[in-house]
């Protein structure tokens, strides 16, 4: 089995996802392996997290290495999703891959058609 990248979560980020998480109607199965995932990160203050790194509310260029397709989405909460154009929800599969990892970090991801995976190219993160 190949080995998961290290991603960082900030702990703002993960109260949020936490509390999403609860009241969520996802399927089990999805839960269970994104809290695997909150599980597996490096915890940091959201001032001390690397400018690299994708964050809720991340603008991030990340590509499908199976089709070599380039994307740019914002990464939201389900219900930030309207707020952006380009918006991707942490819930779907392929924002839940996305968080945590920084410039350059590869993941495979289950979906429905298989396993993906994907690189991240860039991350454009919000001021606050």
């Amino acid at each position: 089995m190949q080995k998961q990248p290290d991603i960082i979560i900030s702990t703002a980020d993960l109260a949020e996802l936490e509390y999403q998480l609860e009241r969520s109607k996802l399927p089990e199965d999805f839960v269970r392996a994104i809290e695997n995932e909150l599980d597996r990160a490096t915890i940091l203050p959201c001032k001390d997290m690397p400018e690299d790194v994708v964050v809720i509310g991340s603008q991030v260029t990340f590509k499908i290495l199976d089709t070599q397709r380039t994307f740019t989405k914002t990464l939201c909460l389900p219900d930030n999703t309207i707020k952006f154009e380009d918006s991707i929800s942490v819930f779907a599969p392929i924002g839940s891959a996305l968080i945590g990892l920084r410039t350059g970090q590869c993941i495979s991801w289950q979906t429905q058609r298989g396993k993906q995976s994907v690189e991240i190219i860039q991350v454009n993160n919000p001021i606050y």
